[in-house]
C-alpha cells in the first residue's frame, strides 16, 4: 500500500484540475487499488470574507490589483485547463466564500471513508452550480450526498475537534514548506505541486511503488 496525501482548498480552481488529472492517472495505474489517497485541508485565504453580493471577476480585480483584462484572461486560461481536464466550471459565477465550514464539513467526511466523494461535491457545488460553500444549506445538501445525516453535518460546522483537525492539516503543510495547493505528497517521499498534467502523476504513482519494494 502507497499513500497519497493532497492538501488542497476547495475554492481553488487549479485545485478541481488537479484533482480530475491526478484520477485519471490514478485509474491507468496498475496498481490503484493498493494506493490510499488522504486529503487535507489548506485555506489559501483564511480571511477572505464570504460576499456573495460581488461577482468573483471584480472580486479577483480588487483583490490582486489588476486589471479587468488582465483577470479575464487569468479566468480564461483557468478555464482553459478545465475544459482540458473534461470539467465544467464557470468561474465567472463562482460565489465569493469563505472555504473554513467546507474544510470542517471534510474533516468529518474523513473520518466516515467519504473525503473524496465530498471534495468532489464541493467543487462542483462552487465551480459548477455557483453555490455559496459557506451557506450552510448547501453544505448540509453535499453532505446528505455521500450520505451523511444533517444533524451530524450541522454539528461538524461548530465542532471544536473538526477545527483542530483542519488546525492540525495546515501545521503539517507548513512544516513541510507548503505554500500554495494543490500540493500532492507521494508515500512521504516526492511532492508535487499544482494541477499537473496526468502523465506527470503517472510517472510519479510508478516511480513511487517501484522504490516502496511492495
Amino acid at each position: 500500500m502507497i499513500t497519497i496525501d493532497i492538501w488542497s482548498d476547495v475554492r481553488c480552481p487549479f485545485c478541481y484540475i488537479g484533482k480530475r488529472n491526478f484520477e485519471d492517472a490514478l485509474a491507468q495505474f496498475e496498481y490503484r487499488k493498493k494506493t490510499e489517497v488522504i486529503w487535507h485541508s489548506f485555506q489559501l485565504d483564511p480571511k477572505i470574507r464570504t460576499r456573495p453580493g460581488i461577482s468573483a471577476l471584480d472580486y479577483f480585480v480588487e483583490e490582486k490589483n489588476i486589471s479587468r483584462e488582465q483577470a479575464q484572461e487569468m479566468f480564461q486560461n483557468a478555464q482553459k485547463m478545465a475544459v482540458d481536464a473534461g470539467l465544467e466550471m464557470d468561474l465567472e459565477t463562482s460565489v465569493v466564500a469563505n472555504s473554513y465550514r467546507a474544510h470542517l464539513l471534510i474533516q468529518l467526511a474523513k473520518s466516515k471513508g467519504v473525503a473524496n466523494e465530498i471534495e468532489e461535491a464541493l467543487f462542483k457545488a462552487h465551480f459548477s452550480e455557483a453555490k455559496n460553500i459557506d451557506e450552510e444549506s448547501v453544505l448540509l445538501e453535499v453532505a446528505a450526498s455521500a450520505g451523511i445525516e444533517s444533524d451530524e453535518a450541522a454539528e461538524a460546522l461548530t465542532s471544536e475537534s473538526l477545527a483542530y483537525e483542519v488546525k492540525q492539516d495546515e501545521m503539517q503543510a507548513q512544516n513541510i514548506g507548503v505554500r500554495g495547493v494543490p500540493f500532492f505528497v507521494f508515500d512521504n517521499k516526492y511532492g508535487v505541486s499544482g494541477a499537473q498534467p496526468a502523465e506527470t502523476f503517472l510517472e510519479v504513482l510508478n516511480k513511487t511503488w517501484q522504490e516502496s519494494g511492495k
